[in-house]
């Protein structure tokens, strides 16, 4: 039964959303909706009103998902880095594992305005002001830095500037940052675009495209296990239009701010971090791309 629709719309004309499109403050109400004491319990716990389904906080992500972030196409396992994190968040907020449940959605359907079926999506979503028009993101949980995927047989794997990548041919999914990256920063205006990584990774692993943008820790598991022949070419320039990796929301959910509280004690007792050095690997001597 969906409890939330009256009460919530009310209350989000009263709250404001939590850290997303590049604000770095914390709304007043995760103070006060926060995760200490038997108040803040009942405004952000199982009792509360806002969630989706009554009792449950229910957590979207893709389909399918992939290591790191997630192990063997399994959310609920709580393997896997944001598997990890979505458990450790629950729990701050005092829900047991077995009150938390899973959908799956496409990346890009997410991102549009109106309703979720879900109290919050988590997929790598990067925090842009462009995607925060129209529906609220937490805080960051996590920062990431792009790399180069490249063929090991194509002119990218051997580039070590942004002019070096001019005549690449590249393939993004759509919607995403990598994409935006590709266009806007790397300056290429002919990409191939695919409706989800299984695509890409296809394309790529053809040789119908000879390199794509991609977080740095999903790229070590990309060029390791999914598709062989790739390299990581390089760490490639910071980029403004990214401000971390945060859940995503309907506009104007009393929930951003629950989780945000939630997070601020995750990153402030160093869960975060731990989770981080366990499930994603660092660049080691990777090197950098010059702009």
């Amino acid at each position: 039964m969906n409890v939330r629709r009256t009460a919530a719309g009310l209350a989000a004309l009263a709250l404001l959303a939590g850290a997303c499109g590049g604000e770095t403050d914390e709304p007043e109400e995760a103070t006060d909706e926060g995760t200490g004491g038997d108040e803040g319990q009942a405004a952000c716990g199982p009792d509360s009103p806002d969630l989706f389904q009554e009792g449950q906080l229910t957590v979207a992500t893709g389909e399918p998902v992939f290591p790191p972030w997630m192990m063997d196409d399994d959310p609920a396992n709580g393997e896997g880095f944001e598997s990890a994190v979505v458990y450790a968040l629950a729990d701050e907020m005092g829900f047991t594992a077995d009150q938390v449940a899973w959908a799956r959605t496409g990346f890009d359907e997410a991102i549009g305005p109106g309703e979720k079926d879900y109290d919050f999506n988590i997929q790598q979503y990067s925090i842009t002001g462009e995607r925060d028009e129209v529906v609220d993101f937490s805080a960051p949980y996590y920062e990431v830095e792009k790399s180069l995927v490249a063929l090991t047989d194509s002119p990218a794997a051997s580039a070590s500037s942004l002019a070096d990548l001019q005549d690449v041919s590249f393939g993004a999914v759509v919607g995403t940052t990598d994409l935006a990256y590709i266009e806007e920063v790397i300056g290429v205006d002919d990409v191939a675009v695919y409706d989800d990584q299984a695509g890409l990774f296809q394309a790529l692993q053809g040789g119908q495209i000879d390199a794509t943008v991609f977080g740095l820790p999903g790229a070590l598991f990309v060029t390791a296990v999914q598709v062989e022949g790739s390299t990581i070419a390089g760490i490639l320039p910071g980029e403004p239009m990214d401000d971390g990796l945060g859940m995503l929301f309907e506009e104007g959910s009393p929930l951003v701010a629950c989780v945000d509280a939630a997070l601020e004690s995750l990153r402030a007792d160093g869960t975060l971090d731990a989770l981080a050095d366990e499930w994603l690997a660092g660049g080691g001597d990777i090197p950098r791309i010059s702009e």
